[in-house]
């Protein structure tokens, strides 16, 4: 019929608009680019610290994971090692302060004992300088460390003795403060054992408190020997 409106009843809308409203229901190309580059940008920068983050992981996985009855341990493994305390009270023996952050980026072999030194202190500031000479071309990766637990002061001959050659690094540490960081075995002083600690200032080993030399060395050999690819030395 003439005049009658031939559009199906309650559209309201031209086809045009409906094509207008389709198009614009699609995702924007621009949009969609945008977040794959973030996507792609977050991988990548995931598998650049999984790659710089491996040859440590590695080297303690085999170390401490991967254990064959022929690579059994002589000294104790601290598991979990126990990070460095970040305020832990150090000082010099004139009584400087020392950021406990300055003993990172160096193997330690570590000996506690009070200022008086007695025999058991000093075979272990001797232990201490006979282990590091006998690992040849890797002595350059560890550092020698006495905590001092009280506060007298040290005897000038113990002194004179280790600072011979490379000398001992000597801090003044509280004794209660330095035992919630290093622990010694059941039935045994702090003073009774020589303690190893990586370079990211963790805690990893105990040495037995009647020591072997001889066999505490294969162990740091191990150590030095399985951290090669990303250990240093130097601070």
């Amino acid at each position: 019929m003439s005049g009658s409106n031939s559009s199906a009843p309650g559209s309201g809308a031209a086809p045009d608009s409906l094509l207008s409203f389709t198009v614009h229901s699609l995702p924007s190309p621009a949009l969609s680019d945008t977040a794959r580059r973030t996507a792609m940008g977050r991988w990548k920068m995931a598998a650049v610290l999984a790659v710089c983050a491996a040859p440590v992981v590695a080297s303690y996985f085999t170390y401490f994971v991967v254990r064959p009855e022929a690579r059994s341990n002589y000294a104790e493994l601290v598991t979990p090692p126990r990070e460095l305390p970040p305020r832990l009270p150090l000082t010099t023996l004139s009584g400087a302060p020392v950021d406990p952050a300055s003993l990172r980026g160096q193997w330690l072999l570590v000996a506690v004992a009070d200022a008086a030194c007695d025999a058991g202190c000093e075979k272990h500031l001797y232990l201490q300088r006979q282990l590091r000479e006998a690992l040849g071309g890797d002595k350059d990766r560890l550092d020698k460390v006495w905590f001092v637990t009280d506060a007298a002061t040290p005897r000038p001959e113990v002194m004179g003795a280790i600072s011979q050659g490379q000398p001992v690094t000597v801090l003044r540490v509280p004794r209660e403060a330095l035992a919630q960081w290093l622990a010694p075995a059941a039935g045994h002083a702090l003073s009774d054992h020589l303690y190893v600690v990586d370079p990211m200032g963790r805690w990893m080993m105990r040495a037995p408190a009647a020591v072997d030399p001889a066999r505490l060395k294969r162990d740091l050999e191990k150590l030095l020997r399985a951290s090669a690819s990303w250990d240093r030395p130097g601070r």
